[in-house]
């Protein structure tokens, strides 16, 4: 097994948990200057509470702008008396789902408040998640952008569920989500168009390399890592090859399928940039061997890798490419990994085994 393979099977890569009827997902909830986060239940067996009993968790700037927003719609029955739902999940943010009761009876109305966390720097640039959510919202792409506070921001609610590692493997539902990934890696963003994947992959490195002691650079091969990455980036930059605007996270918790529509949302763009294309997809099918949900979310399954034949030879030399752009994608993931867990525990990572 090689450094960058090795690495890549110990880290539990973030999850996002969600349940078919409350589907938006991310952090556990901790309530914010410490304290006691109060017992809540609705999603996942929390209870259902008013702002006003566990005020700590969302800034009073957040519940003035909820407020506010829930004053302009008429069918909420009264703005002050928001619910507050912490969501299970991923590891950058702190989110909560907010519901009023309605003038109809069992329905609510329902939105999302994003606090966003700390030390994530390293990983990627706050400011610029910030105005890639802003654009995605502009373009219809994601979830609708309903107001921005200090350390966060208030989206849309989408009636959608969270795939499950199952669903990405479904062949009707991985053409959808085949269609959504052209139409995401299409979109005209802002900026510079430049690949980011090595300068952030030797960035990730020196950052491992700074936190984790002599005995686990010498364990994971760090010359390794370093020399793996210098052959790739010589051996896939050599080749012309399709840029486009990546996502670079597509495992099952970033995508949303409408049921009723039949259509397939992609969220949470921490980490997207403008890459190769054949790395955005050497990612999502390396997590089509992934399931976070299990005892052992850090083992791939590779018989659930994709594995039928091309019959073009325009997709045969893309996926050509895919094969090679996966070991970058293993050691991503890997140093990540590694990262996380020296460098993030107040986030509460474990995401290496003993």
């Amino acid at each position: 097994m090689g450094a960058a393979e090795e690495a890549a099977q110990n880290p539990v890569k973030k999850e996002l948990v969600a349940d078919a009827e409350n589907p938006v997902s991310d952090d556990d909830a901790k309530t914010p200057g410490g304290g006691e986060t109060p017992t809540i239940k609705g999603i996942d067996g929390l209870e259902e509470t008013t702002v006003k009993e566990i005020k700590p968790c969302l800034p009073n700037e957040a519940s003035e702008m909820l407020k506010s927003l829930a004053s302009k719609w008429e069918n909420v029955i009264d703005a002050d008396a928001l619910q507050v739902i912490p969501l299970k999940g991923a590891m950058t943010n702190e989110v909560f789902q907010i519901k009023w009761k309605t003038t109809e009876g069992e329905s609510s109305r329902k939105v999302v408040v994003r606090i966003y966390g700390e030390g994530t720097g390293i990983f990627f640039d706050r400011d610029v998640e910030v105005k890639t959510f802003e654009f995605m919202s502009k373009s219809g792409q994601g979830p609708l952008l309903l107001g921005r506070f200090g350390n966060g921001r208030i989206e849309e609610f989408i009636h959608a569920r969270t795939l499950t590692a199952s669903d990405i493997r479904d062949p009707s539902t991985s053409a959808l989500i085949a269609a959504k990934m052209k139409e995401f890696h299409d979109i005209d963003m802002p900026g510079p168009k430049t690949v980011n994947l090595w300068n952030r992959l030797r960035d990730w490195i020196s950052e491992a390399k700074r936190l984790c002691s002599p005995e686990d650079i010498e364990e994971f091969h760090f010359d390794t890592f370093e020399k793996d990455l210098s052959t790739l980036e010589s051996e896939l930059s050599s080749t012309e090859q399709r840029i486009g605007f990546c996502h670079n996270d597509l495992q099952y918790g970033n995508i949303m399928l409408d049921e009723e529509t039949n259509s397939v949302t992609i969220i949470d763009y921490e980490y997207a940039s403008y890459n190769p294309v054949a790395y955005d997809i050497a990612n999502h099918f390396n997590e089509m061997a992934a399931n976070y949900h299990t005892d052992t979310p850090h083992v791939l399954d590779f018989t659930k890798y994709p594995d039928e034949e091309p019959s073009d030879p325009e997709v045969e030399q893309l996926l050509e490419e895919v094969e090679k752009y996966a070991l970058a994608n293993h050691i991503s993931w890997g140093v990540w990994g590694l990262i996380s867990t020296h460098g993030m525990k107040k986030l509460q990572f474990d995401n290496l085994l003993e």
